[in-house]
């Protein structure tokens, strides 16, 4: 699938007398250079590299790379509940995604307004499409000291189109083998390019229908204990708030009795008299993978002033629509009913334990609708700049201006609390009896929910590079910069959200906004023909937390032709997210387990849904880490040749919230756990909230492998191409504070989420006017969700196989027929959820088969 850059390493190009040589910029240095040689460990995936994987987006190409890992995303698994609702990431080594920078053409671009997981920064890549990208470079060494904040784990540097002469017009279709999931993509490439001048422009648009959950037959219900009868841990997640629910006593609610009364009763077949709940199939009603819909504009121009100077300008927009549903809004005793009121279930029936009692429910408002959700965002990114030449050295000056919008609107099924209370009290709503409310009723207590999103990122950025000195080697060359930088973020739902008014969904609240000032400095000094070394050390200043430097040094020496040794060894960082420093109030709803009180007294032993109230944290200081990587290449004959790396990353001051760790060793504190008394002697009480936020606290320490093996061979039969790329985790080690004062591991290699092996066999074909490929995908095993109760178990490896025919026997025409998980192999089973496997790390859209037809004049 991918072809390393540089696997055969080759001595500094000479320039020969009176010939002039481009020098181009490679990810990873502001060095130009003669070739794509350098000392960090670079793979590169072209147009043509990415079109052989079948995919239809960015998220689909890095969640197949062996690279990628825990914090990887993308809209698969979204839900009336994510705070993130169609965007994407990806996460390099498992370090997050807000540990890797995501850069276009080599700069910054804005982060998504509304975060992951309340607080996870990232670059939504969905904003970028395939019909634009030249060539995607992967960093996999810690960048800090060429970039600054975010590159801990390593860079993704998407380069765009920028010198398209003609034009080509793109379609394609594709449809899933188990319903949902149909696909059309159409794309105009156009340009021209002059003596003086350049104009390229990519129009794009992309259109997915959305996968349901009922779509497959191992997620068509929560129950999956009856989906899968033959598995004697296989887990019901069936809601235990249904409909029309079950009655408690508000003064008891664990007294509770199933609706079974009146004209609407509770179905039998979701009755669980074990625990006297009825439940609810929540499963049918939501998405898997969301509806998407996108259209998008890029320029790409450039215009020579004269021989020593010229002008450039990007230009890029898109807008994105996404629409994500949801079974109806669930409740859990936040209703109550008065014992007078006439609505009251046995108010005619005063020998029923229940008679005159006010009374509370477990009950789903599904009477005014499943929820649906609707995301409309917009992209905007400009770059202005000019570069330029004085004798031998080079500059660049650009100032970028990037923008996000989003707008998130819950326009179905969406219940106000308030006035859903108000209706019970004026017995204009009956709950119990839901076939027979009127309109009005179901009007009154129905809302519209709105949240609205910004983030903004200007900058100024001037760097020049040239030769210092002539060594016997070569020229030593240097490179130095500043960049000015602005950001703004703002996420903020309405005053329904505020008050606590809205419940069957969660929003997040974060404002904040902060400017830093970058000096660098890049060396790369020859000290012998087949020895270069380079030397990069930057210093940033935050408004919001102070200073860091951060130096890297890297080599590369190649004793013979066909061997290169390389390695580098750096600090880097990550800033605080503005969402972690500027979050306001944001109610969760964690699974906890009350360790205080189980000791004290030996009740809620057993984890339990809590509210946890988080606000961000602006004392919180930078993540720091150090890595290094150690590199061989080989090439065997100039067919065959492999590289070997070793990388290690030592991760200090990781900002993260652990609440369970805050509720077990502040739980007896007020100002953390605020509590019910019982009036029982040594209780200290039934919980109301939880107070958390984020800190910095533990580390990380990760190693592995990195291997990518390429043979290439020409016969009879055509050209063949094979490739081989492997991600080995030697080890993943996630330290946290333990109750006692000491540290306990928190996670290592292996556990839920974190396969030790991923990679990925790739062959290519081609002959003539026909061409073929063949990939194969290997996930593997990992441990069951030990927070879950399933530690003990085991989520199976995976393997797919995607393959494509392309014919280009036809004039200016290429037609490719495709397929990815040919196979349609199920994702392996994990007991943790309702949906039957590892959204985060394996995907539900089974056998997608395409056809695409290139024309090009």
């Amino acid at each position: 699938m991918a072809v390393g850059m540089a696997l055969s390493a080759q001595p500094v190009v000479a320039q020969d007398e009176g010939k002039s040589i481009e020098k181009i910029q490679v990810t990873g240095s502001h060095i130009r250079r003669t070739d794509m040689e350098g000392p960090s460990p670079i793979t590169s995936l072209d147009a043509g590299d990415i079109a052989d994987t079948g995919v239809t987006d960015l998220i689909g190409l890095f969640a197949k790379l062996p690279i990628s890992g825990q914090g990887t995303f993308s809209t698969q698994g979204n839900s009336s509940d994510d705070t993130a609702n169609g965007g994407s990431s990806v996460s390099l080594r498992g370090l997050g995604a807000d540990s890797t920078l995501i850069l276009v053409n080599g700069r910054r671009v804005s982060v998504s307004p509304f975060a992951k997981g309340i607080d996870t920064a990232f670059v939504d890549i969905n904003n970028i499409p395939l019909a634009a990208i030249k060539r995607v470079d992967i960093l996999k060494d810690g960048a800090s000291a060429t970039y600054g904040s975010d590159a801990i784990a390593g860079v993704i540097n998407i380069i765009l189109k920028d010198d398209f002469d003609g034009f080509e017009v793109s379609a394609k279709y594709g449809d899933t083998a188990d319903g949902g999931g149909e696909e059309q993509n159409i794309s105009l490439v156009f340009g021209n390019t002059g003596e003086k001048s350049s104009h390229t422009f990519i129009l794009d648009y992309f259109d997915r229908e959305e996968i349901m959950y009922s779509d497959r037959d191992y997620s068509r219900s929560a129950n999956q204990a009856a989906l899968r009868p033959n598995d004697p841990d296989a887990v019901d997640f069936r809601s235990s708030s249904g409909i029309p629910g079950t009655i408690a006593l508000r003064a008891d609610p664990t007294n509770r009795i199933i609706d079974e009364f009146g004209q609407d009763s509770c179905p039998a077949d979701q009755i669980d008299r074990v625990n006297t709940l009825c439940r609810y199939d929540y499963a049918p009603h939501m998405t898997m993978i969301p509806d998407a819909e996108r259209f998008s504009f890029n320029y790409m121009g450039r215009y020579e002033i004269n021989p020593d100077l010229s002008a450039f300008v990007e230009l890029n927009g898109q807008n994105s629509k996404s629409i994500v549903r949801g079974a109806g809004s669930p409740s859990f005793n936040e209703l109550f009913m008065a014992g007078d009121n006439a609505f009251h279930p046995f108010a005619d029936d005063p020998t029923h334990p229940f008679f005159g009692e006010d009374l509370t429910m477990r009950r789903r408002t599904v009477d005014i609708g499943n929820r649906e959700k609707r995301v409309d965002s917009d992209y905007y990114r400009t770059i202005l700049g000019f570069e330029g030449q004085w004798d031998r050295w080079t500059w660049e000056l650009a100032y970028n201006y990037i923008k996000s919008e989003s707008v998130e609107r819950g326009v179905d099924g969406f219940p106000n609390s308030r006035r859903t209370q108000e209706a019970i009290d004026s017995e204009l709503w009956n709950p119990f009896e839901p076939s027979q409310n009127s309109q009005e009723a179901l009007d009154f207590i129905e809302t519209t929910t709105t949240r609205v999103g910004k983030s903004t990122n200007r900058a100024l950025n001037f760097v020049t590079s040239g030769p210092v000195a002539r060594l016997d080697a070569g020229d030593m060359m240097l490179a130095v910069g500043a960049t000015y930088r602005e950001e703004t973020i703002s996420d903020n739902p309405d005053d329904q959200f505020l008050r606590g008014e809205v419940f069957g969904t969660e929003a997040t609240q974060a404002n904040g906004s902060r400017d830093s000032t970058a000096l660098f400095a890049e060396l790369g000094v020859p000290l012998m023909p087949d020895l270069e070394v380079q030397l990069a050390v930057r210093y940033e200043d935050y408004s919001d937390f102070g200073t860091t430097t951060d130096p890297k040094v890297s080599f590369l020496w190649t004793p013979t032709d066909t061997l290169s040794i390389r390695g580098s060894y750096g600090t880097a960082f990550r800033a605080p997210s503005l969402h972690q420093i500027g979050l306001g109030r944001t109610d969760e709803s964690p699974n906890l387990v009350d360790t205080v009180r189980c000791d004290a007294v030996g009740l809620a032993c057993d984890p339990m849904e809590y509210t946890a109230v988080f606000e961000g944290n602006p004392d919180l200081e930078p993540e720091e880490s150090s890595s290094y990587n150690l590199g061989v290449i080989y090439e065997f004959t100039e067919n065959l040749d492999i590289s070997l790396d070793y990388y290690s990353y030592d991760i200090e001051n990781i900002i993260d919230a652990d609440t369970q760790f805050v509720f077990s060793t502040f739980g007896g504190d007020p100002d953390v756990v605020e509590r019910l008394p019982t009036g029982i002697e040594g209780d200290p009480g039934e919980v109301v909230r939880v107070f958390d936020s984020f800190q910095n606290l533990g580390d990380l320490e990760t190693s592995g492998l990195d291997m990518d093996v390429n043979y290439s061979l020409e016969s009879s039969y055509g050209q063949f191409g094979f490739g081989f790329i492997m991600n080995y985790v030697l080890e993943y080690e996630e330290f946290r504070p333990g109750a006692d004062g000491g540290v306990r591991l928190n996670a290592e290699a292996g556990d839920f989420e974190q396969p030790e092996v991923r990679w990925t066999a790739s062959m290519d074909w081609a002959q003539d006017d026909l061409a073929a490929s063949l990939m194969v995908n290997y996930v593997g095993e990992f441990s069951g969700d030990a927070d879950a109760g399933f530690g003990d178990k085991t989520v199976d490896a995976w393997t797919t196989v995607d393959a494509t025919v392309t014919y280009m026997g036809l004039e200016d025409t290429t037609l490719t027929f495709g397929a990815t998980n040919l196979f349609n192999e199920e994702p392996p089973y994990s007991h943790h959820d309702f949906y039957g496997f590892v959204n985060t790390v394996h995907s539900g859209q089974g056998r997608f088969m395409y056809v695409q037809a290139n024309y090009r004049f």
